[in-house]
Order: structure tokens, then C-alpha cells, then sequence
């Protein structure tokens, strides 16, 4: 799988924290271990918070990528 292909995609911009980071871990617990998820977070709070969150959860973040007024994240979900 290339860096930038997700199979699903979650579009939280307009998502204030905490909310943000508890869709994006309910997302991740409905898919299969290793799979990769490709979060849309605004810039301040969440592309500061929710990735650090994810990863204090032992998944993992593959890549980040500036679009438009925003950021996808590229989360991988643990494995096990």
C-alpha cells in the first residue's frame, strides 16, 4: 500500500477536541488490525491533539499532509 491510500477516510474538520479524537477512536476500533485510516482535522487543537492521542493508544501515524485549511493524517491501527 503507497503512503497516501487510506481505506477509509473520516472528514473531522469542523469537530472540536475532545469529540475529534473519540470519533476517530471509535472509527478504529471497527477496523481490522493494520488497516489504515486518513483523518481530515482542522489546524490548532486537533492536528496537535488527536494525532499524539492515536499514538498514545499504540496505533500508529504514518504520514500527515497539509490540505487546503487542514490536515489528513494517515493512522495505521494496531495490530492485535
Amino acid at each position: 500500500m503507497k503512503q497516501n491510500e487510506a481505506e477509509e477516510e473520516l472528514d473531522l474538520r469542523g469537530v472540536i477536541c475532545p469529540y475529534n479524537f473519540v470519533k476517530t477512536k471509535l472509527k478504529l476500533e471497527d477496523m481490522n488490525p493494520g488497516t489504515v485510516l486518513a483523518v481530515l482535522l482542522d489546524d490548532g487543537d486537533p492536528i496537535r491533539n488527536v494525532p499524539q492521542s492515536v499514538q498514545n493508544e499504540g496505533h500508529t501515524v504514518l504520514h500527515q499532509e497539509s490540505v487546503e485549511q487542514a490536515f489528513r493524517v494517515y493512522i495505521q491501527k494496531k495490530s492485535g
